[in-house]
């Protein structure tokens, strides 16, 4: 693989952070949900090490422990947010999320959305591209990242391993999800690995195979 991936387990919610970068040291950051000043250091310091020319700043979704350092990516090398189109309410409701899930406000300004993606848009960096698979359920803009070059996915809430994201949370729907995972073979072969949002990771043949919400 000459894929680079880099991951950062970030804030009280233990979620995952990508850096992922290529041999044109090119590269993008996926659910920047650090919280912590050590961990906006770390990744920064980490991007900083190594070289990379950052391209873009993704989400899988809308729900704000996947964006707490959004703000720190934007002022240190001017990224805006890029994340599904639906998901925009969700995405304009970043501080009021982070009332109800942590009991206080954010407390600084989270950068405006620099796109909002749809279903068939492509990101691209150095020699790889990211396509979108849409994955509604935990939120109706949940989406994977695949990469198919290197037969991998960065798969959000949707899918963990052995598990699925919650579907209790404002617009989220089980019923869509559990389409959205059925759907996942048509997109992927089943030994793509599978980088979550939360969690280690795993591929899609195990979960097709022992994952309960695959029945």
């Amino acid at each position: 693989m000459s894929l680079k991936i880099q991951r950062f387990v970030c804030n009280p919610f233990q979620e995952n952070c990508f850096v992922v970068s290529d041999e044109s040291n090119e590269g993008v950051i996926i659910d920047c949900g650090a919280f912590f000043a050590e961990e906006r250091t770390a990744i920064v310091d980490y991007v900083e090490k190594e070289g990379i020319s950052l391209k873009h700043l993704i989400a899988t979704h809308g729900h704000v422990d996947h964006h707490f350092g959004d703000n720190t990516i934007y002022e240190k090398y001017g990224l805006r947010p890029e994340v599904s189109a639906k998901d925009e309410y969700l995405q304009g409701k970043l501080n009021e999320q982070c009332l109800t899930f942590c009991g206080q406000s954010l407390g600084y300004e989270m950068p405006p959305v620099g796109k909002y993606l749809s279903d068939d848009d492509v990101i691209e960096f150095g020699s790889h591209r990211f396509t979108i698979i849409p994955t509604p359920g935990h939120t109706p803009g949940s989406v994977f990242f695949y990469c198919k070059k290197e037969n991998i996915a960065f798969s959000g809430d949707t899918l963990f391993r052995m598990s699925i994201g919650r579907t209790d949370f404002e617009l989220g729907n089980y019923d869509d999800i559990i389409v959205s995972l059925q759907s996942l073979p048509k997109h992927m072969p089943l030994d793509t690995t599978i980088l979550p949002g939360h969690g280690p990771q795993t591929t899609l043949g195990e979960e097709v195979q022992c994952n309960p919400y695959f029945k």
